[in-house]
């Protein structure tokens, strides 16, 4: 595969070190590349699939990569994109983080045969460094006056409201010397990262220059935005996460199957491996007839498979089905309660199903879809009133435990979309 061309093709290629001579060297053999993940969490984000995806497209194409999980770097905070100095981590939180990041990675790569991926933690190498040792080894090769010229410094320190502490400022020699690090010991060529890295990559590959007399390279990749320029994966409720306890497989669905029309096209193209032909094809179909949203389904399909695997995939799509009709049955409470997220609700006491039960005209009043006994008759004689998608078909019906499609949770709907939750307990 020629890697550079395919990159091109899928818009990740923002800024790079040797633009007339990068694509004929990846060409020329199998290559070691490195990226950096910061661990500020316990698992990646959706932002973290665009440079992961591009570690797994270059190992693809007969690279190996190498994922960095930066233990050390996270102990002081990249300052790059940030208008504030960050909180600091504790050893154990960053400890507990890089392991959770680890796991996830191993989703997305092959550990195994002659491109086998590696993840390293920079911790490993900068921990063994005194200060004084740092100084004189690593700092003694960067003049200040080129740090001072970067992007994420310079930035800040125009800024009147915040500056910016040394520790913040430090933080460049540290990436700096992972690429000088992983240059030794595994022969790391190549750097990538998100636009806003490009200072910090070029600040390595000048170390290794001044350091080994090496010639290294740098690949940006544009940010995942939206085309309102905010940040792709983020909600109200905050950050899509990777993990299913964090973001649930069928919230992750959701949040790629409502992506805008606008925005659907560059994540085909940056986010999945859909080959060139199909995208195309998505694209026209997208433009004659917007309203199926064949991308987006093939979108979320794609990266819901990737991150929680098949049976991931496949709870997601009998969630959506059940919110858009289908037939309720075997969930439990949290999964109803997540599928019907912004739906009313309103809790019973459970002795309100014991006896004759509850009458379903009086739990459609209960629940606040109709406006009177009479209305709730109307609905129901004109068959638009559901009990868990099931139509209901005789107003003198009586609701019992029977009828709960969970443990404690019953799902009323009126027409196609009205839909409230009546919950019971004791």
């Amino acid at each position: 595969m020629d890697i550079f061309a395919e990159l091109t093709w899928r818009g990740l290629i923002h800024q790079t070190t040797d633009d007339a001579n990068l694509a004929a060297w990846l060409n020329s053999g199998s290559r070691t590349l490195y990226c950096g993940f910061d661990p500020t969490a316990d698992t990646l984000h959706a932002g973290s699939l665009l440079p992961l995806l591009l570690l797994r497209r270059f190992q693809k194409a007969g690279h190996k990569p190498i994922a960095v999980v930066g233990g050390a770097t996270g102990m002081i905070g990249d300052p790059s994109g940030k208008s504030a100095e960050r909180n600091l981590l504790s050893v154990d939180a960053l400890r507990a983080n890089v392991h959770g990041m680890e796991l996830q990675m191993r989703r997305f790569l092959d550990f195994d045969g002659p491109s086998a991926a590696a993840i390293v933690n920079n911790f490993d190498w900068m921990s063994g460094f005194s200060y004084l040792e740092f100084l004189r080894d690593v700092g003694k090769n960067f003049p200040v006056n080129v740090m001072l010229a970067k992007d994420s410094v310079k930035g800040r320190l125009e800024r009147t409201d915040s500056g910016m502490s040394y520790t913040e400022f430090s933080y460049m020699l540290l990436q700096a010397y992972d690429f000088v690090y992983l240059n030794e010991k595994f022969g790391c060529e190549l750097q990538v990262g998100g636009s806003d890295q490009w200072g910090n990559i070029t600040a390595g590959i000048d170390l290794g220059r001044r350091m080994r007399s090496v010639q290294l390279y740098g690949i940006t990749s544009p940010l995942l935005l939206k085309s309102d320029g905010t940040k792709m994966g983020k909600t109200e409720s905050g950050a899509i996460w990777l993990s299913a306890d964090r973001t649930s497989p069928y919230q992750f669905y959701q949040y790629w199957i409502n992506v805008d029309d606008a925005d659907a096209g560059a994540c085909l193209r940056m986010l999945t491996e859909l080959p060139q032909n199909e995208i195309a094809a998505l694209d026209e179909a997208r433009a004659t007839d917007p309203g199926k949203r064949d991308s987006q389904r093939r979108l979320a399909e794609e990266l819901t498979r990737l991150v929680h695997g098949d049976a991931g995939l496949t709870s997601s799509q009998r969630a959506t089905e059940i919110f858009f009709g289908a037939e309720i049955d075997a969930l439990n409470d949290a999964q109803l309660v997540e599928i019907f997220a912004d739906v009313p609700s309103k809790t019973l006491p459970a002795g309100r199903l014991s006896g004759d039960g509850l009458n379903v005209i009086d739990a459609f009043v209960e629940a606040e879809l109709v406006k009177s006994k009479g209305d709730a008759r109307r609905q129901i004689q004109q068959g638009g009133a559901y009990v868990n998608n099931r139509r209901v078909d005789a107003i003198d019906r009586q609701l019992t435990a029977a009828d709960l499609a969970s443990e404690t949770v019953m799902v009323l709907r009126l027409g196609k979309k009205r839909y409230a939750l009546l919950r019971f307990e004791p």
